[in-house]
This record gives structure tokens, sequence and C-alpha cells, in this order.
């Protein structure tokens, strides 16, 4: 067998099956590409899922990790340390917010995020004990752990895995007037992504989010954005709300606050929404580690600079453009996104979009498919206008190659 070949059967023989991977082995990456144990290259058109945003292994980044590791890496809440307060301080500020509780994971996030909004709705909008409700949207996907998939509607993530932890209502994504009617006395927070990922980079329609924000305001409901994916300047601002003009009342981020070097996570909110907390009452080992605030130091340092949001707007532009070349000529039904960030149909005469995924792999371009038909293009992005262009190439040829 070949070294891939190997590895790959190892890794199955002594892993639970809970992925499904492309089979390619990485051994070093750098920037937008990504080398195998054969030595072949690939131009990485996924970024981990917005997790590297800022590539791999940037230096800015690995420098900032290699002299934290020298230092210290983890203290426990137990103690306070010489970089948390710097990295709650500089996140709030920006995303505009005045408080901090930092995770690990997004899955992590978006758990304390639904524990806020149930405390804040007992303690201070004045919810009856235990019937907190919050509002998500069809086709979510904010992770996987046994509370989350329980108002998932992909029945992959969801089957086998009842009970279900009951105080969710879904409603339609986009779907303004179905938000407003599921709305009660005992709604706390409504929960959704402003950019749909995992469901095919699905926007809402114009108006929607800002629609959002009004009702809930009118309501005196908690507005929770979901920005692990979109956020952190993928879709060519800061966070998605932003191309609308909302804010919210609470930020969930993860995946890029890491810059793909060690996981990262957060909620950031208001002092009053966030202050519902009690030492002992929600926490985390891990999270808030001075390994990990030296590194999302570094990448709010480089958000700040809005160089990375412009170069994922005029490349998004350009992307966009590119794919949208493709519809009509019966290979490519629809594309979708904002940004450096597309969710593109292919023809299902064509192939899975599984299937597609491994053919551009064949011609060196990683990327994922999801939901059957569909391929995800999320590149990072440092990638420069011509490796873009040099997979968009690969792209077109496979799609001809009928």
């Amino acid at each position: 067998m070949s070294t891939t070949e190997t590895a790959i059967a190892s890794a199955e023989a002594h892993s639970a099956h809970n992925y499904h991977p492309l089979p390619v082995v990485v051994a070093s990456a750098e920037g937008a590409w990504m080398t195998d144990v054969e030595g072949r290259r690939y131009l990485d058109m996924l970024a981990g899922y917005s997790a590297l945003n800022f590539g791999h292994g940037h230096r800015r980044l690995i420098d900032a990790a290699k002299a934290q590791l020298e230092r210290v890496t983890l203290t426990s809440r137990a103690f306070y340390h010489d970089r948390f307060a710097e990295f709650c301080t500089e996140l709030a500020a920006l995303c505009g917010m005045e408080t901090v509780l930092p995770m690990n994971t997004g899955a992590e996030a978006v758990e304390t995020a639904v524990k806020t909004a149930r405390k804040w709705g007992y303690r201070v909008k004045g919810v009856p004990d235990g019937m907190a409700k919050i509002i998500v949207a069809s086709d979510n996907f904010h992770g996987r752990t046994t509370t989350i998939v329980s108002f998932s509607t992909d029945p992959e993530a969801r089957a086998d895995f009842g009970p279900y932890t009951p105080g969710f209502e879904i409603v339609p994504y986009g779907d303004l007037t179905a938000m407003r009617e599921a709305m009660t006395e005992n709604t706390v927070a409504v929960l959704i992504e402003p950019i749909q990922g995992e469901a095919g980079v699905l926007v809402p329609p114009a108006g929607y989010l800002p629609g959002v924000r009004e009702l809930t305001r009118e309501r005196n409901v908690l507005f929770i954005a979901d920005e692990i994916q979109s956020g952190l300047g993928r879709t060519g601002k800061t966070f998605a709300l932003d191309h609308e003009g909302v804010v919210p009342d609470m930020y969930v981020l993860g995946k890029a606050l890491g810059g793909g070097v060690v996981p990262v996570s957060a909620v950031v909110s208001s002092a009053d929404v966030l202050g519902v907390f009690r030492p002992g009452e929600h926490g985390s080992t891990f999270g808030g580690n001075p390994l990990a605030c030296a590194v999302a130091l570094e990448v709010i340092a480089m958000l700040r600079t809005g160089e990375y949001q412009q170069r994922a707007a005029e490349l998004g532009d350009h992307l966009h453009r590119e794919l949208g070349l493709l519809t009509g000529g019966g290979a490519v039904e629809a594309v979708r996104g904002r940004g450096l960030w597309a969710g593109v149909d292919i023809a299902p005469a064509l192939g899975t979009g599984r299937e597609i995924s491994e053919r551009l792999m064949e011609q060196g371009v990683l990327v994922k498919d999801t939901h059957g038909s569909t391929i995800r293009i999320a590149p990072p992005l440092v990638i420069s206008k011509e490796d873009l262009d040099w997979g968009l190439d690969r792209l077109r040829a496979v799609l001809s190659a009928r």
C-alpha cells in the first residue's frame, strides 16, 4: 500500500468513524497550500470551515504562540494570568460590547449562550422557572452536543441521540412572520446564524436580520448571533451582521478566533446580560487560557487593520462573479454566499457533492460537500488572486469533464 493508504487504513482501524474525510493525508501546510505525505500539493479552499481565515502557519500567529509557550500555557481560572484582561478588553472592543466569557470550542460557546439566555430570562425578564423558550431556525448548525442537536433539523445530527432537551422552538430560516408568531412571554432569545454555513451557505432575504433585531428589541428578547463561521472577516466585514448594520445582544465566536492554532471561543455581550453569572455557575478549565489569549490577541490585532476584511470583500466579489458565470450552462444550478464564502449547487447529473470534491482533490483542490449536491468554497483570506483563479480553473475543468 502507498503511504497514504497505510495512514488511512491505520486511522480507520483505530478511530471512531464519526467523519468521512476525503482520502488525503496532510503532512504540512503554509498559507493557502497543503502538502500530503506523498509530497503532493493541494490548494486549501475550505480553510478548516473558516478556522483558518489567516491561512496555515501565519507567522504572526505562530510567533505569538511560540512566545507564550515559553512563558505559561495554563493556569486554570483558579488564578488570573497576565494575558486574560487584555484579551477580554480587546475582544469586547472589537465587538462593540462590554463583557467576554471565554470558552474553547464553538459548541461550548453556543451552550454558554443558551445557559446565559435562560438565566437572563429567569433573573431579569421574569420568566417562570423552567419555562424559558429559545427560537432557532430550521437547517441550523450550532454544534453537536446533546442540547444542540435537540434543536437540529438534520436527521444525521439528531437521530439516536434522544431524549432531547426541551425549550426550543424551530421556525423556517428567513421567515420573520413565523418568528413573530412563535414568540411568547416566555421567549428569552432568538439564536440564529446570520448566514447558515452547514446548510449550504444560505444568505437570508434582505431585511430579515434587521427585522429580527427590531422584533427582539420590541419583545424584550435577546438576539444571539452565531458568528462562529461567518464572523472575523470571512464575509468581507468583521461580522456578517455588519453588512446590514445590525448589532445583536450577543455574539457567539469561535473558529478563526484561535487562528487555526488553538481552539478559542467566546460569548461577547453586555455587562447586564453576562452579569447574571456568579462564581461556580459556569466555567471551563481551559477557557481563556494564556496560550489561547495570546493567539487570539494577535488575531484581534490583525482584524483591527481591516486588511483581511478588505481582501475578503475584493476577492469575494471576484469569486462570486466567476462562480456566477458557471450557472446557466447546466453544470451549476445555484451559487450563494458572501465574501470569500460560497455554496455551489452542482447539477445532480454531474455527480454528488462528494464525487465532485473527490474529482477536485485529484486536480489538487480541496473543498467539502454538504447536503448531497452542494460544495462549499471558503479559502483562507490570505489566498492570492492567482491561486484563487487556479482553483477556479480546476473547478471549471471538473465540471466540463462529463
